[in-house]
């Protein structure tokens, strides 16, 4: 019974709280990065097409500011938690032991694609339109 909640304990913390950072990641990339890189390469009547098929995303990108500190956040506790648990023990069991190494795979994948997908929607949220444009 308690090596099964051991399994289901490393199950939570290296898939869940990876995937729960890559979904909100993703979150900012859509509510603000998508929009932000359409205007930049010139792409205006996309986004126009983009906004009439899904109005409710403007609505979100007002809240952009709290959607990146959510997002940052759950990447930098998720961060720790992989940080920490990175050298915690395996189940003694082969096939057990095997699992758990490949779902420490699966999570330092998932968590460095969500910074990679959280680092594009931040430089095209906030940082894009300064460089890109001029300021008259």
């Amino acid at each position: 019974m308690l090596k099964k909640y051991i399994v289901l304990n490393n199950f939570y913390k290296q898939t869940i709280l990876p995937t729960l950072t890559l979904f909100t990641s993703l979150g900012t990339l859509i509510c603000c990065a998508l929009p932000a890189l359409l205007v930049t390469l010139g792409s205006g009547a996309i986004l126009a097409s983009f906004i009439s098929s899904v109005p409710w995303i403007t609505n979100i990108s007002k809240f952009k500011n709290y959607i990146f500190i959510a997002a940052g956040v759950l990447l930098l506790f998720s961060f720790f938690i992989h940080w920490f648990n990175r050298n915690a023990p395996c189940p003694i069991d082969p096939s057990q032991a095997q699992t758990c190494m490949k779902l420490r795979k699966i999570s330092f994948y998932i968590l460095v694609f969500s910074i990679l997908i959280y680092s594009i929607g931040f430089f095209f949220a906030f940082l894009a339109a300064d460089i890109f444009y001029e300021k008259t």
